[in-house]
């Protein structure tokens, strides 16, 4: 309800407005600057190449976090921030007051696969289970059916869109025992879980390769029809975020929708994201 009564203010400021604002794009823009999400970014690149060899629009594409996409649509500095969850409450607040106006463009879903070493015997968690491993209540492999091992946990940075929604969905405001390793990207979770046997861990569907295991949550398995269907548990939207709608036609236009195209369905296909759209 909150965000539905956020789009509304927003339009209601836009429709006040006589035309959208969206930085620079009212202008043909040659150059489109992008930051923000670690997960986001691989599609953002792809789409990057795709116009820069189509289009001949130089793209820039930079991977500091989500927060940090928000703070760049608040402060001017890029032209479309990706995020991997959708704009907090004081994020969108800061803009408005200071005349910004976040419109979000749902390109891709995503689900986050619980990821532990291949050598695990553990195949299924409960979402309980997940959540007592990371506060420290579980903390040996065999109390879930595991080898005798003590549970090495790793988390995202906490200013990582992928942390808040681990943190949403499996924490419940409980804390993650201090005692939890942290890293700066999925590319570093997949890597330290795959180098560690006694390793649990959380990542992008789109990163999820033969080097970890993805456990089932609650007995249902990461897969496209699993998260396009809402069963499975951790899932959720990637965005990218402008200030107020670009006007059709200009670059950031069909940047932001790239991903209703079959090329855009099928680059975020072949990067390993689930598509919004279903061309057959």
């Amino acid at each position: 309800m909150v965000k539905f009564m956020r789009f509304g203010l927003v339009v209601a400021a836009l429709m006040a407005m006589s035309v959208f604002v969206c930085g620079k794009a009212n202008a043909e823009e040659t150059k489109i600057v992008m930051d923000g999400s670690t997960t986001v970014g691989p599609i953002a690149k792809a789409f990057a190449e795709y116009f820069q060899k189509n289009h001949n629009i130089n793209v820039t594409v930079s991977e500091s976090g989500s927060g940090n996409g928000a703070k760049g649509i608040l402060n001017g500095t890029c032209d479309i921030g990706n995020m991997s969850r959708f704009m907090k409450d004081n994020e969108f607040k800061a803009c408005v007051e200071k005349g910004v106006y976040p419109v979000a463009h749902a390109i891709a879903l995503d689900g986050l696969p619980i990821i532990v070493h291949p050598s695990n015997p553990v195949k299924n968690l409960t979402i309980d289970q997940i959540r007592d491993i990371f506060t420290g209540k579980i903390k040996n492999w065999k109390e879930v059916g595991g080898a005798d091992l003590a549970i090495v946990t790793i988390s995202r940075d906490t200013n990582s869109g992928t942390y808040e929604t681990f943190e949403g969905i499996i924490m419940h405001k409980e804390k993650i025992q201090e005692g939890c390793e942290y890293v700066g990207s999925n590319g570093q979770m997949r890597a330290r879980v795959s180098s560690t046997p006694a390793a649990i861990g959380y990542a992008s569907i789109g990163f999820l390769d033969r080097t970890v295991k993805a456990v089932t949550v609650n007995g249902i398995e990461v897969s496209v029809e699993n998260i396009q269907s809402g069963v499975y548990p951790i899932a959720r939207a990637l965005y990218m975020f402008t200030n107020g709608y670009p006007k059709m036609g200009t670059p950031i236009f069909r940047m932001v929708t790239m991903h209703l195209t079959r090329d855009g369905q099928k680059m975020i296909e072949e990067i390993g994201f689930v598509p919004v759209t279903n061309y057959r």
